[in-house]
């Protein structure tokens, strides 16, 4: 009884109590888990979780209608990663995939598995936008890519033979699919400190600008580094 009494005046009607706050002209921020190709009905199945982490969950988790949200933020890495099984295209498994392991500190926080590396994945970019309708990405991690001569970029698939420029909706064709990369020049300069777009080396805004023309929403955001100050706010979101 001496915890149901703690916890008593944490519990409420939920629904009545979001819905009350936005009516009321508060900001409300709804996080999701996972990533949204882990979604049950939109991720690649099988290699999925059991719920939906994709935008639409927000509504049927939290009781809020979809009307009420005015803005989607996703949160994208400067590169790519994937715990546990599944495709993936553009997976390095050589140096380089265990270099963005091991300076990006990939290791899964609930699993303690280590994360699969590789390049960035602009046609898996623009299909987050569409099924979430992002208006908005957070990019992370863009320090960890400080240091290669060149990055490259996927910028569409090779399937049996077939240039395809979005995630086909196949399993079997997703599994064969092998990426067709863009190369950008990298930078050899330190970017933690980086509190603006401009404080960034020229080849890094260049990386920047050119993930958000193919990925189909801004970047309106960019982690520099692991802290909680790291970040650049390109347009300010909430």
């Amino acid at each position: 009884m001496g915890y149901a009494e703690i916890l008593r005046p944490y519990v409420t009607d939920t629904v009545l109590l979001l819905n009350k706050a936005l009516e009321a002209g508060k900001t409300v921020l709804l996080e999701g888990s996972q990533g949204t190709l882990l979604d049950v009905d939109h991720g690649t199945y099988p290699f999925v979780t059991s719920s939906n982490p994709t935008a639409g969950g927000a509504c049927t988790g939290s009781g809020i209608g979809p009307t009420k949200i005015t803005r989607v933020i996703g949160i994208v890495k400067a590169y790519t990663t994937r715990v546990g099984s599944g495709p993936f295209p553009t997976e390095l498994l050589d140096e380089d995939g265990e270099k963005l392991r091991k300076i990006g500190g990939e290791i899964g926080v609930t699993t303690g598995r280590a994360r699969r590396c590789g390049w960035y994945d602009a046609p898996i970019a623009r299909y987050a936008v569409r099924v979430n309708g992002l208006t908005d990405f957070f990019l992370t991690k863009l320090d960890v890519l400080t240091g290669w001569e060149k990055i490259p970029v996927c910028v569409a698939y090779d399937i049996d033979g077939k240039r395809v420029e979005e995630l086909p909706a196949s399993q079997s064709d997703f599994h064969h699919a092998t990426p067709i990369y863009e190369y950008l020049p990298g930078w050899t300069e330190d970017i933690s400190g980086a509190k603006t777009l401009s404080d960034l080396p020229k080849n890094a805004q260049e990386y920047v600008k050119f993930l958000e023309k193919i990925s189909g929403a801004p970047m309106s955001a960019i982690g520099v580094g692991p802290g909680r100050t790291q970040t650049i706010v390109v347009k300010d979101f909430i």
